[in-house]
């Protein structure tokens, strides 16, 4: 199709609110989760709260990649809030730590294919020269879900009950449905949904041309994992009193600079915008580490929110950048690979550390302070960047 010379359309207004409603329904449950499977007598296999779910949302990249580039973007993403919708009620049913662990992996595949999809959609419905922007806009709707879904999950949960809290959490999810029931298809020559489609090859699980953006998402998501982990027993350990402010404070403050970012890579390049946030997000988590009182560490989460606000939308368009049109899917999905490899990989790196000793979490943050710095040193000193070429919409 050929993209209007405005970003913003009603297409790309309820794909944004569908990603607003879809982040706030599994983000809801984070901060919470912790405390129930300690309660359910699982407190040692905190780490596989979120390595389990990054495990299914990696090992389904591949498939929701060729999905999103032969059936369509609006059927993917439509499973993944589909799948949030069932595991929500499913929480409240299974109630063993077994049962709770296998959701873990059942939900995973939310995050597997529904934000593949939105990226080749949202890379489908603006033009080249504006990717940066429609990247920035989006991720300040999904992340107001991030923001207030963590904190309305605490609030449920505190009035209300666990249970609840799920399926408040399949509630929103059900909402995202329905507004992807009335978006049109953005990709031409969509193909019926064969059991072949299912087959992935070798060459369907990497875009190695994308492989530059990759690895700076792997090693800048490894701090998120161990945020996800940790960051609830930190923050009550400094006298924060809701499980979810720290993530409602980060969330907040990269809003506005998700929207300045995507217009500044746009315009000044992407490595500019790369190498600052990578910069400021080794300082955050210092300061994460540091912290010794509530406000220290709304600080640090403020630093935080500025660091990933500037970092994701400017990843995301220079990952488009690199990538064929015909392989769109395929390249966001392998960008999304290495991000739930890094997230997986800092959840199980804060598990296997820190073992309910709320002593040994600043080391945990020193440890990702080196992995974010390394990211830093391979953009300035190892790559090398080509001359950007936009390919025709029709190349494969």
């Amino acid at each position: 199709m050929q993209p209007s010379s405005s970003i913003y359309t009603l297409q790309f207004g309820l794909v944004c609110l569908s990603s607003f409603l879809f982040s706030a329904s599994f983000n809801m449950l984070i901060p919470e989760l912790p405390a129930y499977l300690s309660a359910l007598g699982g407190s040692e296999y905190k780490g596989l709260i979120i390595a389990l779910f990054t495990l299914t949302a990696g090992v389904s990249r591949p498939f929701s990649g060729k999905l999103t580039d032969t059936i369509g973007r609006v059927p993917v993403m439509a499973v993944g809030s589909i799948v949030c919708f069932l595991c929500g009620f499913l929480y409240p049913i299974l109630t063993s730590v077994a049962g709770f662990l296998f959701l873990r992996l059942l939900h995973g595949f939310s995050t597997g294919f529904k934000p593949t999809a939105t990226s080749a959609y949202v890379a489908d419905l603006v033009p080249p020269d504006r990717w940066g922007e429609a990247m920035g806009v989006h991720g300040v709707c999904f992340s107001t879900g991030l923001a207030i879904g963590p904190a309305i999950g605490s609030a449920i949960t505190d009035h209300f009950s666990i249970d609840m809290l799920f399926y408040c959490s399949s509630l929103f999810a059900l909402l995202s449905i329905v507004i992807l029931a009335n978006m049109k298809e953005t990709l031409p020559n969509k193909q019926r949904f064969k059991a072949a489609h299912l087959k992935i090859k070798k060459a369907d699980i990497i875009e190695w041309q994308v492989l530059p953006a990759a690895l700076i998402v792997l090693w800048s998501y490894i701090s998120y994992g161990v945020i996800l982990t940790v960051i609830s027993d930190w923050s009550h350990h400094l006298g924060t009193s809701n499980k979810g402010l720290f993530f409602m404070v980060f969330t907040l403050a990269s809003l506005l600079i998700r929207f300045i970012a995507g217009k500044v890579s746009d315009k000044y390049g992407r490595m500019v915008i790369l190498r600052i946030s990578l910069s400021i997000l080794m300082v955050s988590l210092l300061g994460i580490a540091f912290a010794n009182s509530e406000f220290l560490l709304m600080t640090a989460s403020a630093i935080y929110g500025v660091a990933t606000g500037m970092l994701s939308p400017s990843v995301t368009a220079w990952t488009i950048d690199l990538s064929k049109p015909g392989h769109r899917g395929k390249a966001v999905a392998t960008m999304y690979i290495f991000m739930e490899v890094g997230i997986g990989l800092g959840a199980l790196l804060a598990g296997s550390i820190f073992i309910n000793d709320v002593a040994t979490i600043p080391s945990i943050f020193y440890i990702c302070t080196g992995i974010t710095f390394i990211g830093l040193i391979y953009l300035q000193f190892i790559y090398k960047p080509k001359p950007l070429q936009i390919a025709p919409e029709n190349e494969n």
